[in-house]
């Protein structure tokens, strides 16, 4: 500490010369040689300088045990105050709030230290009697498409964009002349021609349909064990 405030102390000193006097070289401290550094730094340690003492200027505030202090207190002591703390706590004064509380309703917390039974019975009465909410207030016009309310479709884009449907002319096909002693020769339907890439967008497109349901199927029969331990439960404690 003592080597740092003797270090920037040349800098300091020529910051309150005037602009015009700049110096930009390094002080001489950063030139002295290891050797001396190290004898310096012995005498600032046997017989360090004789600095008057610190006048303080606030009142000191009281912040208890500092974390330094809490970290070199043998382990049965800090045991010895968990336990004085929960059988006696410290009796602190009542919070003065100094503005209004606001209703948050319940925390996060609190929320999911409830049992699984109590969630359970939460959303089926909020199946059977939902909250009351008010209109919301939609600003742009909402998109309703087909039979939306009673199934999930992929729908396609030409049906969701709002621009007028361009219709591409279709590829002229090479026309073949046949005399009239050879029958025409059977022309077999054109194959339409699938990458890799859609041929893969499929295949796992119908792996993750696949997977959903089974995925539904395992929570339905959850929740409907959950359901039949729940009533077994009323009724054997009933």
């Amino acid at each position: 500490m003592i080597w740092w405030v003797r270090a920037t102390l040349p800098i300091l000193l020529s910051l309150r010369k005037p602009m015009n006097n700049l110096e930009f070289e390094p002080p001489e401290e950063l030139t002295v040689s290891l050797w001396r550094s190290l004898v310096l730094n012995i005498i600032d340690r046997i017989a360090p300088e004789r600095l008057p003492p610190l006048q303080v200027t606030s009142k000191p505030v009281h912040v208890g045990l500092m974390v330094g202090d809490l970290m070199e207190m043998p382990w049965y002591r800090t045991v010895f105050t968990n336990i004085a703390d929960v059988v006696s706590p410290e009796m602190l004064p009542p919070l003065e709030l100094t503005s209004s509380p606001v209703d948050v309703g319940e925390l996060l917390g609190d929320e999911i230290a409830h049992p699984w039974w109590d969630s359970l019975l939460g959303n089926l009465r909020d199946r059977l009697s939902p909250e009351r909410v008010a209109p919301l207030e939609l600003t742009s016009p909402p998109f309703a498409p087909w039979e939306a309310d009673t199934w999930l479709q992929i729908l396609d884009w030409s049906s969701l964009l709002d621009t007028p449907k361009v219709y591409l002319p279709d590829t002229p096909r090479a026309e073949a002349t046949y005399s009239a002693a050879e029958p025409p020769p059977e022309v077999a339907p054109a194959v339409p021609a699938f990458s890799q890439e859609v041929l893969a967008a499929q295949m796992q497109f119908k792996r993750d349909i696949s997977r959903s349901r089974f995925r539904q199927k395992i929570w339905i029969s959850l929740v409907a064990a959950q359901v039949a331990f729940l009533v077994f439960a009323i009724v054997k404690l009933s």
